[in-house]
């Protein structure tokens, strides 16, 4: 598969739980050597297209492929690791225990084997502690250890479900440089996350899905320029402006004594308010970003399921 091969394909995925459609034609096309971030509230069927994209879930109507290949064909299923979110590891056994048994259960045996264990313990800087129990791991060691399990047998497409969970930041960026190593060595990440800033951190590009349904698609910086409105410029005043203006007038609402500027001109805007004779202590500029674009399309309300 080359870098610029379609790596996992969704074509027209639909999946029904009785009455309820959790994905509504879903299509995506994931090129090899791409880091795709899948990113919806709870509910919003990420879960259900993951396993039908890992062939765990029949689709009622569409189709998923792995490199060529459907996904629930054992040959297939041996070229994608799964780094689900709630962890697949072993806490009775040693590190370099779940390691082999992962391997052995894709194939592995022998020097191979071992060179592959040694690997994936090296990534998850986890082989000054190989020995030990997975039980006495913190959160972060057994989060790195579940993404070495995914990647023991050298797969081509990985899928990330909430990687960084509950980890300690020094963990979160361990995590974050052997995705960035994953990259470059061609390989390719579906990566689902609740994180905005991790997606924009990582992703090639990003879908946002929602009620079953893509509801954009892009590279950030096209996502942002489409859909993440205006800027908010906070201005910090050491006193209202001159005369009494209306701040309103300004392009704004004041609270006390900051001004907030909803803008798409941010430098317009600070224009205006040195005009109007503002005193001004501290400007602030808050541009859009991905997190704009995620409530910008799916909305502000509190999805606890």
């Amino acid at each position: 598969m080359t870098a610029t091969a379609t790596a996992v394909l969704a074509d027209g995925l639909r999946k029904s739980y009785g009455a309820t459609l959790a994905v509504d034609g879903v299509s995506l096309e994931i090129r090899g050597g791409e880091i795709f971030g899948l990113l919806g509230p709870n509910g919003a069927g990420k879960s259900t297209t993951i396993g039908m994209l890992a062939g765990l879930l029949l689709p009622d109507a569409g189709r998923a492929e792995i490199a060529g290949g459907d996904p629930a064909l054992p040959g297939t299923r041996r070229r994608l690791g799964v780094a689900p979110q709630a962890l697949a590891i072993y806490p009775e056994l040693t590190a370099e225990e779940n390691l082999r048994f992962f391997g052995v259960l894709y194939g592995l045996a022998g020097a191979g084997l071992r060179e592959r264990i040694a690997w994936a313990l090296e990534l998850a800087g986890l082989t000054d502690r190989r020995g030990e129990r997975v039980s006495g791991y913190s959160g972060g060691m057994q989060r790195r250890l579940n993404l070495a399990c995914a990647l023991v047998h050298d797969p081509e497409v990985l899928f990330l479900d909430e990687p960084t969970v509950g980890v300690d930041p020094q963990s979160r960026n361990a995590i974050f440089d052997q995705i960035v190593r994953l990259r470059a060595a061609a390989k390719t990440v579906l990566y689902t996350t609740h994180y905005m800033e991790e997606a924009q951190r990582l992703c090639d590009r990003v879908a946002i899905i929602d009620h079953g349904k893509v509801l954009a698609l892009g590279t950030v910086d096209e996502l942002i320029s489409a859909h993440g409105g205006k800027s908010v410029l906070l201005v910090e005043l050491g006193a209202p402006p001159a005369g009494g203006t209306d701040p309103t007038g300004l392009g704004g609402m004041l609270d006390g004594t900051t001004l907030r500027i909803d803008t798409a001109t941010p430098h317009e805007a600070i224009a205006r308010v040195f005009a109007a004779g503002a005193r001004v202590e501290r400007l602030q500029l808050e541009p859009a970003d991905l997190e704009s674009v995620f409530l910008n399309l799916t909305g502000r309300r509190l999805r606890d399921a």
